[in-house]
């Protein structure tokens, strides 16, 4: 460990303990983050989190300024958001509440109860997007100040493209049907109402479960958005692979909730869920390309063939024939002999 970082790790444990501000430290898996986790086990029992982001370039910065902004405003609405407790921008020094080391992946794949854990994290899920929506301040975004059609062109299906296709599979054929489902997806998908706040990546490794407790991490991406987006992001998360029936569910209870609150939302969130989870899923095959070939995290390759089959069944069962293009070069696929779904 960095010798500054130690002196400010020690500078605040000395504020919060009257004795002994002696600590140890593990390390922490970063997963598809650039940045560095560790935990901290303080004297008396208690343990932090510290993050390291070295706000090396532009985008670190944005990144680490977004962490602290959107993280204070969703505190502020009671969404359950780790506390941090002390902070340095200048060196991207991030010292956090701990919210135990279990999370969504975990506790669905031991075999526990997945509807009910659902069940409480969508309550959760429906303050996040509406509450957090409440004075939201689009400056404090890291990328883009809202999910938009942009976003879903060069983020998500041109990353598709250019990350697992022409990346990943090596594909060099021609690609003129696709552009032209890419074009039609995102104006379909952009008729969904973005006035909600959109964690970007809700997925079940963001989601921590600590008995009853359940928290949520990395907000950094948050921005403007429609409400099936994250949504769409935790059914059809490749780690857990919920089967369908099971997906199908959380989905009509999720629509329960809508109802309850805001029933004439409904009726258009139906009507453009679809085109969210296949926007979603691009997103998902570009971002495991891009890990396992270009960041040599050769781990995520491993959920590329679900998220595939995932993607295959989406665009098929919409029954929009602007996207027959892109269910039928699904089926042309060959993944590599390593990997099966």
């Amino acid at each position: 460990m960095d010798q500054r970082f130690r002196k400010f790790l020690t500078t605040f444990l000395k504020g919060k303990a009257s004795g002994d501000c002696g600590f140890s430290v593990d390390p922490l898996p970063g997963d598809g983050s650039h940045r560095i986790f560790r935990r901290i086990h303080a004297s008396g029992g208690t343990s932090f989190i510290a993050m390291a982001n070295p706000p090396v370039s532009a985008d670190r910065k944005r990144e680490n300024n977004a962490y602290v902004m959107i993280g204070r405003h969703l505190q502020r609405k009671g969404i359950p958001i780790p506390v941090i407790h002390q902070y340095d921008l200048d060196e991207g020094w991030f010292i956090m509440e701990d919210l135990g080391s279990v999370n969504l992946q975990q506790r669905v794949l031991s075999g526990n109860d997945a509807v009910f854990l659902y069940e409480r994290i969508l309550d959760h899920l429906f303050r996040l997007q509406t509450l957090g929506s409440e004075g939201f301040n689009p400056a404090w975004c890291a990328q883009t100040e809202r999910y938009d059609h942009t976003v879903m062109l060069k983020y998500e299906s041109h990353y598709f493209r250019d990350a697992f296709v022409r990346g990943f599979l090596a594909y060099e054929g021609s690609l003129n049907g696709l552009e032209t489902v890419f074009g039609h997806l995102a104006e379909k998908a952009s008729r969904a109402d973005g006035r909600f706040f959109m964690h970007r990546d809700f997925q079940s490794r963001n989601i921590m479960v600590d008995d009853e407790k359940i928290g949520f991490i990395d907000w950094q991406g948050g921005r403007a958005g429609p409400l099936g987006y994250d949504l769409a992001s935790l059914l059809l998360d490749p780690y857990v692979r919920l089967p369908r029936h099971l997906q199908q569910e959380i989905y009509e209870t999720y629509l329960e909730i809508l109802k309850n609150h805001h029933p004439d939302l409904v009726a258009p969130f139906e009507r453009d869920y679809p085109y969210l989870a296949i926007q979603r899923n691009l997103q998902i095959l570009g971002a495991f390309s891009f890990l396992s070939k270009v960041m040599k995290k050769t781990q995520f390759a491993a959920y590329i063939p679900h998220a595939l089959k995932t993607l295959g069944n989406l665009a098929r069962k919409t029954s929009d024939a602007g996207l027959k293009p892109l269910g039928e070069f699904l089926l042309r696929i060959d993944l590599p002999d390593n990997l099966s779904a």
